[in-house]
Formats: C-alpha cells, structure tokens, sequence
C-alpha cells in the first residue's frame, strides 16, 4: 500500500502539535509493509495558485514560452498530482491557523483541485468525485475548542478538508483525529496532547491493520 503524508506544518515539533502528530504517525508505521513517502508542503516549491498559473495553461495549449515562475507552478502542479495518483491513502497532517488551513497546504489542494483529475461534470452539470479509489485520514490540531455547536461553525480547516478532499475529490475519510483545548486549557495542555498523540499512534495502527487486510 502506497501512503502519502503530507505535512503542512513548518514549526518544530517542540511548538507545533501537528508536526508532533506527523512524527508520532511516520514513527508509529516504521518497519510496517507500507511505501510512505512525505510531500512537505514547506519544503516543495509551491508557488501560489493565481494568474500566472492561468498565463501557463493558455501558453501551453498555444505552444508559447513559458516565463519561470509558469514553469515552476506547472511542475508544482504535476508534482502534487502525481503525488497523489500513486497513493492508495493520503494523510493530512495540518493545524487550525486564524480559523482555516494553513496557505501552503491550499495552495497543494489547488494544484490537485481540477477537473478531469480529482472531479468532473456530468452532462446535467453535477459533479463526479473522481478519486473514490483513495482514502484519507486527517490529523488535526487546533488550541482552541471548536466542537462545541457554537464555535463548530467558524472551524474551516478539518470541515474544509471534508468538503473538499471527501466530497468533491470523493476520497474516503477513513479516520480522523483531532487535538484541540491545548492553549484554551494551559492546565490540561500536558494530558490533552498526551491523550492525542496516544490516538495518533492507535491511528497508524488501524492503517497498518487495514494493510494487512487488503
């Protein structure tokens, strides 16, 4: 089974709990029959999605020179979906930044957000998930408290990856797990992390196990 990690967090794992989270996930697969590979979202060249990109497509149906910065999204482009294509399971691990997904890990999901690849349109118009032969798993920290029903709804970093990874993508959500309270409760910030790493660890166990099924 091929697994895709991605890592959207840059902190060190001495402050950041999701980068915690991807060590103790890569650590706990160690010596596991998995191919794992880790597409770091800081570490690739990632070049935001924006006009330039749209320059490169309309050069490239017109056989035009493509400036550097064209080229260099087209390769990122490519580079993230073949990432993707190889994978059987891709694993998120990413954190709660100001209420939404960090700006390299939307940026890796635009360059594989495109039809013909991750969705297409029906004759009627409505959309067909095309990687309904993957699965994901999301690994998620947030400090604050975001699953009680009043602040559930301004959380948009696991409801985006959800939406869009899960539904429009199509990919299957086969577990998530989330640390959140750490910096909103300082006192229980030790246990809560503690707990979650322990999940984390039970995590990579169940996609071993499911390894071993398949």
């Amino acid at each position: 089974m091929n697994v895709l990690v991605v890592k959207a967090n840059n902190r060190p794992s001495t402050e950041g709990i999701s980068s915690k989270m991807y060590e103790a996930f890569t650590d706990e697969l160690e010596g596991k029959e998995l191919n794992i590979k880790t597409y770091d979202v800081y570490e690739e060249d990632t070049p935001f999605f924006g006009q330039d990109m749209f320059n490169a497509f309309s050069k490239v149906e017109n056989d035009e020179e493509l400036t550097d910065i064209e080229s260099r999204l087209l390769a990122a482009k490519q580079k993230a979906m073949d990432a993707v294509s190889a994978a059987d399971v891709v694993v998120f691990a990413f954190p709660l930044w100001n209420l939404t997904i960090p700006a390299k890990l939307q940026t890796f999901i635009d360059y594989v957000y495109a039809a013909g690849f991750s969705f297409n349109y029906s004759a009627e118009g409505n959309l067909i998930p095309l990687l309904t032969d993957k699965k994901t798993i999301f690994l998620n920290a947030r400090g604050g408290i975001y699953s009680t029903p009043e602040a559930a709804p301004m959380e948009m970093a696991v409801n985006y990856m959800r939406n869009v990874v899960g539904g429009v993508f199509g990919m299957e959500v086969i577990d998530e797990v989330i640390i959140e309270g750490h910096n909103a409760m300082p006192d229980k910030t030790d246990e809560i992390i503690a707990a979650g790493l322990e999940e984390v660890k039970a995590s990579a166990q169940r996609l071993g196990e499911l390894t071993l099924k398949v």
